[in-house]
């Protein structure tokens, strides 16, 4: 599949400083306490960058096969072109958060999965973080296939099942967090989204992504 065309269809140009303005405050609002500030952190699946560009940590890696992630990729981002479920320029254990968002349904299935799952038990270090950010099935049964490069669908639920396989311990699981899209209702302007983040309420009312966060412990 030629993924550069088709996330040139899906986003346009015009719509990347809105949706980078949206992950600045998640990343430094949400996201910044389960990464510490001197941390190696590995985006797989980075896409645009937004996570891996905005969160604050010692070492960044974008992971991705599509080469345009090298165009968007931050001064200070280290690119890998290579598969998510064999990134051999990394060695076992030299990793301390491993951040996926958006990425694992478009995996041709579940074994496909599976293995990108283990692939970051191995990357991780004891006491290292996986946290993945997924669409979550059980609450968008039809929305979920309006995009071409959708394969797999998981809820929250088979999220923490294959993490478990994988060797990795869930040790936060919020099964609505976000709105499905950044074209969603989810609120565009700074100030709203940090409200929105403190008032986990509104995450029952608006949340179809679900948010796992998951140890190695040995």
């Amino acid at each position: 599949m030629d993924l550069a065309s088709l996330y040139r269809h899906r986003f346009e140009e015009a719509e990347l400083p809105a949706k980078n303005r949206i992950w600045q405050v998640l990343c430094t609002d949400f996201f910044a306490r389960h990464v510490g500030v001197d941390d190696v952190v590995v985006d797989i699946g980075a896409g645009y960058c937004e996570f891996i560009n905005n969160i604050r940590c010692g070492r960044k890696i974008a992971v991705d096969l599509n080469p345009e992630v090298a165009r968007r990729a931050g001064p200070d981002v280290e690119v890998i072109n290579e598969s998510c479920s064999a990134i051999a320029s990394l060695p076992d254990r030299s990793v301390d958060v491993v951040f996926m968002s958006n990425f694992l349904e478009h995996l041709p299935d579940k074994a496909a999965v599976l293995a990108t799952l283990r692939e970051c038990h191995r990357l991780l270090r004891p006491g290292g973080r996986a946290i993945i950010l997924q669409p979550n099935i059980r609450f968008l049964p039809g929305e979920y296939w309006d995009f071409f490069d959708h394969h797999t669908p998981l809820t929250d639920r088979s999220l923490v099942e294959g993490v478990q396989l994988a060797g990795l311990t869930p040790v936060r699981v919020i099964p609505r967090f976000l709105p499905y899209t950044t074209k969603s209702r989810l609120p565009q302007a700074p100030w709203l989204i940090r409200l929105y983040l403190r008032v986990p309420l509104a995450w029952r009312l608006l949340g179809k992504q679900a948010l796992v966060v998951a140890e190695r412990r040995s």
